[in-house]
């Protein structure tokens, strides 16, 4: 693959000199462009170590306002608090708003070769990186299908090159990044700098991730003028072509679902809803004593996962006046503080509708041994924002795949993901919304926007069940707690939290 580039291409001082006002002027008018039409843009530089990536870097984005960009060295060791989380989940914070450009002096790709060079073994590295590259690859797909412009760019030098340039840092004593690295980690990362050892691992990653939706751009760096062109240049094209795509008419949904009543084929939908039995109840003796039983194993169970390093995530869905807020009271009643957090979500403000809608939840997501409970979440998506029209079908059509993806790079961290979905009848829901109307203390837990929603309880259905059939997978599934009866509900949820952690720290 790499061999098949002219290394030899140069770029005279004075061609260069000429060509570069001419881009950076054109390179200046096509950010303020994708700001005006919020275009985000995420440029990746990756590229042998000593190939020139700093000044060329720093060439393009003096072609930039300061004020539309934002800058990411990922060559420095993470901080502790950074290799608690999933790897994935540590880049989502980094990404820019919607018509601002994020550049990457590294990235993620980086970080997955470091991270996999300090497993024990060469089957450790092939079987680690094979797994960081999946997790890349749909973390960048998302990132593309929501409407981000992601470039790649590989800076490629000669083996003789990188040789020369890697002496004469040493000779002029300029430290290389590494240096620190290694100290800090105890790990030798020669092996980086081994030009023919590392070649075949560069390539191999190349063409696993060089995808439509975050092209790879190889850009021959033995002589600076023309690698910095050259990114320019293709910098240009890319957003030329984006802003072309924005403002034409858009075309037609790329996703597509057959039409089952146009080709006469009936619907045999399988309700998961109607088949939950609401009957369920329990006396006051008998939540008393369950109650004290779970909330003393969970509580002990909390300090295990800390001990262990298993990080839980914990996700309340349901109607209106289900018994979320309740449900969450008796969940974290008896546990320490220190180790969990409570997240309410609600509408998202405007920095994060500027991001894609999974990026608001990653900060959240728990560190190793922590626990965090999300008070609605990212199914938000395929619920309110499916059934108030305030993302289009395509979005929420595609969200299944990418929810289920985001819960399966984080159970494959470690993470243990509970879900639940309280579910209660219209008649329930009517009484407790009039309850709370004449409850001085409860009156504010009532809003326009709650009895709105029930206006719509069937359109609402439709999209709870269609989520709990396309999102409960073999490591995140649906719990539905019958939740009519409050007692019954609250004591599901803590029975079945210490079961599923009991469970999972025995595996």
């Amino acid at each position: 693959m790499l061999e098949k580039f002219d290394l030899s291409k140069t770029i005279t001082d004075a061609e260069y000199k000429k060509s570069e006002k001419k881009l950076k002027a054109r390179l200046g008018e096509l950010q303020r462009k994708a700001w005006d039409l919020k275009i985000p843009v995420i440029l990746v530089f990756e590229g042998w170590h000593i190939s020139g990536m700093a000044e060329d870097i720093n060439r393009f984005i003096l072609s930039l306002d300061p004020r539309g960009y934002s800058f990411h060295a990922m060559m420095t060791r993470p901080c502790y608090e950074e290799l608690l989380k999933p790897f994935i989940v540590r880049f989502w914070s980094r990404i820019p708003v919607r018509g601002k450009i994020a550049i990457f002096d590294r990235s993620w790709y980086s970080r997955a070769v470091i991270e996999c060079l300090e497993k024990e073994s060469l089957e450790s590295h092939e079987e680690e990186m094979g797994k960081r590259l999946e997790e890349i690859n749909c973390f960048e797909r998302q990132l593309g299908d929501d409407g981000y412009l992601i470039m790649k760019f590989f800076l490629h030098i000669s083996e003789k090159k990188h040789k020369e340039r890697f002496d004469n840092f040493k000779k002029d004593n300029i430290p290389l990044i590494f240096d620190d690295y290694e100290k800090e980690s105890g790990k030798d990362l020669d092996f980086i700098l081994n030009y023919k050892d590392y070649l075949p691992f560069v390539e191999k990653l190349l063409e696993k991730t060089d995808m439509p939706y975050a092209p790879w751009t190889i850009v021959e760096a033995n002589d600076r003028n023309f690698a910095t062109l050259k990114i320019m240049m293709a910098v240009i094209h890319a957003i030329e072509t984006s802003i072309e795509n924005t403002t034409r008419t858009p075309a037609e949904q790329t996703l597509k679902y057959l039409n089952m009543e146009a080709l006469g084929v009936p619907q045999l939908n399988n309700s998961t809803l109607e088949n939950v039995d609401l009957s369920k109840k329990m006396n006051a003796n008998e939540y008393k004593e369950s109650k004290k039983l779970y909330q003393q194993k969970l509580s002990a169970l909390q300090y295990e996962l800390f001990k262990k390093k298993r990080p839980l995530v914990i996700v309340f869905e349901g109607w209106d006046a289900a018994g979320k807020g309740g449900g969450i009271y008796r969940l974290v009643e008896n546990l320490n503080p220190r180790l969990y957090r409570v997240v309410p979500v609600s509408s998202p403000n405007d920095i994060e509708k500027a991001h894609h809608y999974l990026w608001r939840f990653c900060e959240a997501i728990p560190k190793a041994g922590h626990i965090t409970i999300f008070d609605r979440s990212w199914y938000g998506r395929v619920l309110v924002e499916r059934v108030e029209g305030l993302c289009s079908e395509e979005e929420w059509k595609r969200a299944y795949r990418e929810i289920n993806e985001f819960e399966e790079f984080l159970t494959q961290a470690g993470v243990i993901i509970l879900k639940f979905w309280l579910q209660i009848d219209k008649d329930t829901q009517l009484n407790r919304f009039n309850s709370r109307l004449f409850d001085p203390e409860k009156k504010w837990k009532i809003t326009a926007e709650d009895w709105r929603n029930r206006s719509r309880w069937e359109d609402y259905k439709i999209a709870v069940e269609e989520m709990l059939q396309k999102t409960s997978t073999t490591n995140a599934r649906w719990i539905v707690v019958e939740s009519n009866d409050k007692r019954y509900s609250r004591i599901k949820v803590l029975k079945t939290t210490t079961e599923v952690i009991e469970n999972r720290l025995k595996k």
